[in-house]
């Protein structure tokens, strides 16, 4: 049998960077764009369109991440039980998944209510304006944090990505099963 994950830890680091990706470009050129419409409508109209679209890639590279992770970390346990540092970056990185796919889905829904108000139109696709209702200001506000949010914890999460990866050299290897090996604790 193999020790390779080629399979799963292309699910996992081609899932994140496509969410890290299309969330950064969404939030820097999409909203941009869709600001830049001389209809105040139409600002609000094709920004909740272009995130629409995106939505069910984005679902597929969430999903490719988590399976990819989770098929990493069956793959890897022995190194997580036994380094320490790996254990850590592990749990974090689990609880900060699960933070930016909470948010993803979080930011969906705001998406929904700026698309039922789209007609109200805005200064942009995250900037109401002043005629605007509580909840359309509302959904746009929290969306220019979220949609920012998510960037920040998935490109975290390459980072954390990477220290794994160096957590891999041999040299970091036997450091983290050293302890073990004297009949230290794990």
């Amino acid at each position: 049998m193999s020790d390779r994950s080629t399979v799963i830890r292309s699910l996992h680091d081609a899932g994140l960077a496509a969410w890290f990706g299309g969330s950064l470009m969404g939030a820097t050129g999409l909203n941009h764009a869709a600001g830049q419409a001389h209809d105040p409508a139409e600002r609000t109209r094709l920004s909740a369109l272009g995130w629409k679209s995106w939505a069910p890639f984005q679902a597929g590279a969430i999903a490719a991440h988590g399976i990819g992770g989770a098929g990493l970390i069956v793959a890897n346990r022995r190194r997580v039980q036994q380094h320490g540092g790996a254990a850590l970056n592990t749990w974090t990185k689990g609880a900060l998944t699960v933070v930016a796919a909470g948010l993803t889905a979080y930011s969906g829904v705001l998406g929904k209510v700026v698309e039922a108000h789209q007609d109200e139109g805005a200064e942009g696709a995250t900037e109401p304006s002043a005629e605007a209702s509580t909840a359309l200001a509302t959904a746009q506000r929290n969306l220019k944090v979220t949609q920012w949010a998510i960037p920040a914890l998935t490109g975290i999460l390459v980072v954390m990505g990477a220290q794994q990866g160096e957590q891999q050299r041999p040299g970091q290897q036997l450091v983290g099963r050293l302890p073990a090996a004297l009949g230290g604790h794990r």
